[in-house]
């Protein structure tokens, strides 16, 4: 049986995803280039899946892999040692997953949906929602 190999556009957690195919597609196309020797405009015809392991095999010195690693560290200690540049490339996608997740309202509201539900479920369900107590008062 043929294993399925990733789809980045279905990808079940976006908050591992640090990349965008569109706005990163020079990187893209830059990474491929010096980890391959591939130049993806020459190659219309590869097909997606093996585009997408390839991608997903960069490695951190490869232009898309050093904007990777900027984007997904964690560690404070880290982020401080940053340089201006560096510091602006983090924050920069940090506030662009922000936006993207306040963007929609069916977002937001699924979100107060799960907080309610966990809430009643810690503390006791059965009672006014967060709204109805609200306008209550």
């Amino acid at each position: 049986m043929k294993r399925q190999l990733p789809d980045f556009a279905g990808q079940p957690n976006k908050a591992d995803i640090w990349y965008d195919l569109n706005d990163d597609w020079p990187l893209i196309e830059a990474s491929l280039a010096k980890q391959y020797s591939i130049r993806i405009r020459q190659h219309g015809d590869m097909p997606w899946e093996e585009f997408c392991s390839l991608v997903a095999g960069l490695m951190p010195d490869t232009p898309l892999g050093s904007i990777v690693a900027i984007r997904a560290e964690k560690d404070r200690k880290v982020i401080k040692g940053f340089s201006s540049e560096q510091r602006r490339i983090h924050r920069e996608w940090r506030q662009r997953q922000a936006d993207s997740k306040l963007a929609s309202p069916e977002t937001l509201e699924q979100a107060a949906k799960s907080l309610e539900a966990e809430l009643a479920r810690m503390f006791g369900g059965g009672g006014a929602t967060w709204q109805e107590a609200v306008q209550d008062e």
